[in-house]
């Protein structure tokens, strides 16, 4: 089961402001929606996710609140599309619970070098481009570019050589094959770090193939003229990329936006022991002026 991250301090600061229409951009599972659903019996929530298996399980969840909020099966990106259709102009609030589910990493979709699968990594299963596209497709130095881009990757040029040197023997088609092809370029010395050698890859083509960081950037541009005065954007992020956009963000509107995290906030030491996923999180909020 997918443990939301930093539930009740992202709830908390999103409700802060009294609010009763809310947008939870990243619906997955439902757990952030439920828990605004029972701390404000006043709110309605527009629950936003690509993912239809997610999306189905999210209606198990809230089952109980039925009536109180509508889901919608889009982008994030596409938040003010989601919002036209449901007639509404401005909303109190937005929560983005970035990156991947637990729920997707367990899933044999292969967004887990953990788990033998074919290279899909699609949050959305109706687009077109796929892992195996990327990796069977893409040049050597495009390669190259987007795991040290997206996944900040020092090895990044000898594990895009070690790909289209394997591939033209046969496809790469199954996450145990990318991850050994990474693992073939590590130094010995580099295999047993705190994190496995094929993590950062992994990412840079989950980002990659899901267009994750221009989606961010789109969607959060878009929240600006959406949100009531008072209205509240609260987003948790997973790795630096993301963190990266976020600040950035605030501080290119600081004009709209009054800060509310001088600091981001992080998990506890208790929150980290329970679920070790949370470890890096990082929550930045903002409150629109």
């Amino acid at each position: 089961m997918h443990v939301p991250v930093l539930l009740e301090e992202s709830t908390d600061l999103l409700l802060g402001n009294g609010g009763k229409l809310y947008v939870d951009c990243t619906l997955g599972l439902g757990g952030h929606t439920k828990r605004i659903l029972e701390k404000n019996p006043e709110a309605f929530v527009i629950g936003i996710d690509r993912d239809e298996e997610a999306i189905e399980l999210a209606k198990e969840t809230l089952r109980e609140f039925e009536g109180r909020f509508a889901i919608y099966k889009a982008d994030f990106a596409d938040l003010d599309a989601v919002l036209e259709a449901e007639g509404i102009d401005k909303v109190d609030g937005f929560l983005f619970d970035l990156g991947v589910s637990m729920f997707q990493l367990k899933s044999e979709r292969g967004f887990s070098f953990q788990i033998e699968a074919p290279l899909d990594m699609r949050m959305d299963r109706e687009q077109r481009l796929t892992a195996y596209r990327v990796v069977n497709e893409y040049s050597e130095k495009e390669l190259a570019r987007i795991i040290w881009e997206y996944g900040e990757e020092k090895l990044s040029r000898k594990i895009a050589r070690a790909m289209v040197e394997y591939r033209k023997k046969k496809p790469i088609e199954t996450t145990k094959e990318l991850a050994d092809i990474i693992l073939s370029v590590y130094p010995e010395r580099l295999k047993h770090g705190r994190i496995h050698p094929a993590t950062k890859t992994f990412q840079a083509i989950r980002i990659e193939v899901n267009r994750e960081l221009e989606n961010l950037k789109e969607a959060l541009e878009k929240t600006v003229d959406r949100l009531n005065k008072g209205g509240r954007l609260v987003v948790i992020s997973f790795h630096s990329l993301e963190d990266r956009i976020v600040k950035n963000f605030f501080r290119e509107h600081s004009q709209e936006f009054r800060i509310l995290t001088k600091k981001p906030i992080t998990p506890s030491e208790e929150e980290v022991k329970m679920n070790p996923a949370a470890r890096s999180a990082k929550l930045r909020a903002g409150e629109r002026i």
